[in-house]
Order: C-alpha cells, then sequence, then structure tokens
C-alpha cells in the first residue's frame, strides 16, 4: 500500500515538473518570437531610413488610438524615404483612433508623397484613413465605404429580470451613465445617444465630401452605410484608380516625380505589445507545442472577440452575423 502511494506522489512531482518545463519553454518560445520581431523591425526601419525607398506601411484590422503608431508615422515623416504606399486592410474601429490615424496620415502627405492602396477592406474608420491620400487603388473585388457611425451597447434588463437580479443605483442626474445595460434605456437616454450619433455622422460626411470633391448629391448616394467594390467605388468616386501596388507606385512615378527604380520596403508602425498578431499567433502555436492546448484556444478566441472590446463612438462595418 505504501509502495503504491509513494508511485502515485512520484508520478504527481513528475507531472508538475513537466508542466514547469512547459510552460518555461512556451514562454521562452514567446520571447524568442518578441525578440525576432523587434529587431526585424529595427533592421527594417534602419534600412529604410539610410536609403532612398519608397516606404511600404500596413493598416490593418481594428483601428484605435495608438500613440506607438502615430510615434512611428512620425519618424517615417522625418526619414529619407521618397514616398510612402499605404495598404489598408480594416473593418475600421473607434471614431477617436480612426480620426487619431488620419490626422497622422495627413501630417506625412504634408512631408511625402503618399499613395493608398486597398488590400481588401477600407470600411468606415479604414476609409477614414484612406482619404487622407490624394489618391486611393484598389482592386475590383476590393470592398470599400461604409459611411456611418454606430454606438452599440448590451442591455441584459431581460435576463436579469428572468433570473431575478436588480442593480440599484444613485446618481447625480437621469443621463448619467446611460445607457448602462441593466435597465430598459430610456427615451432621453436614446436621443442624448442619437445626437452623439449624428453629429459624429455630420463629420465623417463633411470629411468625406471635402476631401473626395463630392456634391450633395453623389454623398447622399454612397454615405448610407453601404461598402461597394471597387468597380462601383471609381463611378462613385470613392477611389481613383483600379489595380494594386504596382499601379500605385506607378501613379507616384508620373504624379509626383518619384524615381521610377526605386525599391518599396517595409517600414513597421510597431504596434502595441497585446496587438501584436504574429505574437498571438507563435504564442498559440508554442502553446499547442508544448501540449498546453486549452491556453493556446483561450488566446485564439480572445483574438476573435477583440472587436467587442472597442469603447465608445465606432465607425466600424461588422458583416451580418458578426454582431
Amino acid at each position: 500500500m505504501s509502495l503504491d502511494s509513494d508511485v502515485i506522489v512520484d508520478r504527481r512531482r513528475i507531472r508538475r515538473k513537466l508542466t514547469f518545463w512547459r510552460v518555461t519553454a512556451a514562454l521562452v518560445a514567446i520571447a524568442a518570437v518578441v525578440a525576432v520581431g523587434v529587431i526585424a523591425t529595427r533592421s527594417s526601419n534602419s534600412a529604410l531610413a539610410s536609403s532612398g525607398s519608397i516606404a511600404r506601411i500596413k493598416i490593418e484590422g481594428l483601428i484605435r488610438s495608438d500613440n506607438d503608431r502615430i510615434e512611428a508615422l512620425e519618424r517615417l515623416e522625418k526619414s529619407s524615404a521618397a514616398a510612402v504606399v499605404v495598404h489598408i486592410n480594416s473593418p475600421g474601429g473607434t471614431t477617436a483612433g480612426s480620426e487619431q490615424l488620419y490626422d497622422a496620415l495627413m501630417r506625412l502627405k504634408a512631408r511625402k508623397p503618399m499613395v493608398v492602396v486597398v488590400e481588401g477592406l477600407a470600411a468606415s474608420g479604414g476609409y477614414i484613413a484612406a482619404i487622407a491620400s490624394d489618391h486611393i487603388v484598389a482592386q475590383q473585388s476590393s470592398l470599400v465605404g461604409s459611411i456611418g457611425v454606430l454606438f452599440q451597447f448590451p442591455n441584459f434588463s431581460g435576463l436579469m429580470k428572468t433570473v431575478g437580479v436588480q442593480v440599484e443605483e444613485v446618481k447625480s442626474s437621469p443621463l448619467k451613465a446611460a445607457p448602462n445595460g441593466f435597465e430598459p434605456t430610456s427615451e432621453a437616454a436614446r436621443a442624448a445617444l442619437d445626437s452623439l450619433v449624428k453629429d459624429s455622422y455630420a463629420w465623417f460626411r463633411e470629411l468625406v465630401q471635402t476631401r473626395r470633391g463630392m456634391d450633395a448629391a453623389l454623398l447622399e448616394k454612397v454615405a448610407d452605410g453601404r461598402v461597394f467594390t471597387g468597380r462601383q467605388a471609381i463611378d462613385l468616386k470613392l477611389i481613383d484608380q483600379l489595380g494594386d501596388e504596382k499601379t500605385a507606385v506607378a501613379w507616384l512615378v508620373a504624379e509626383k516625380k518619384v524615381k521610377s527604380d526605386l525599391p518599396v520596403r517595409d517600414f513597421k508602425l510597431a504596434p502595441k505589445f497585446g496587438d501584436l498578431t504574429f505574437l498571438r499567433a507563435a504564442a498559440s502555436v508554442a502553446l499547442d507545442a508544448v501540449g498546453l492546448n486549452t491556453m493556446a484556444q483561450q488566446l485564439g478566441v480572445g483574438q476573435a472577440l477583440e472587436q467587442f472590446s472597442l469603447d465608445g463612438m465606432l465607425a466600424l462595418w461588422r458583416p451580418a452575423g458578426t454582431n
């Protein structure tokens, strides 16, 4: 009996050691990925800064306020890059983050010739970023537009009534912290939110009309929240040309007198540590490789739920089924 107990204890000890080394191996792998990413970013940007090249930057995924990205764009302003090609593949994000990015790209454009290439999607906040450029190139099947804003919030009042839970509160005025999701939204709160949405929408429309040179009739046609294909968008003045990066570079050569033999090199915008897509993917693979499948799956789920963590007014395109 004692022997069996000793065997069980030994097995548990071995299992704990194995788990420890698995976690250690995963952390080492993640650290290695981070180090490689940092070194690659620095070497790429250093090479760009030391030679006359066309800088390629990428705006991908959800757009939030991001001071790291703004600082990177400011460094690009001061670099020796002859021009900039901005690749956009984004459904948008927060209006504040989109406005911040737009302003930064406008400052960059004032210093260097710039052209935008829509890889797959430039919707809502992604389109706000795109119109900072004087020339937008998109593929025929790319999606652009979704001119509009929204304010979304969950309401659990029905569920709470079913389970018999009620949240009590004392507040200074009826519209403080409204809506709160724990009670039906009052007409006054809904009206206040409607005012916010309409004001932000008016700003978005005016921005599009000014940057794209649209008359009122055309603006009404494109500003109803829809997305358009590249083929449709060119006739609606949402974009300027169908094509890809080569098309964009050819425009820089023809219109901005950029030398035709300059190479196009990546300039990393150094996204925030928690938003590093490559890091999340590598971490998930590393954890899975050492047997921590559950943790790897949680990382994947966290990435899928990322869009639901956005706060405030949104300039975001969410196709049916993702709300």
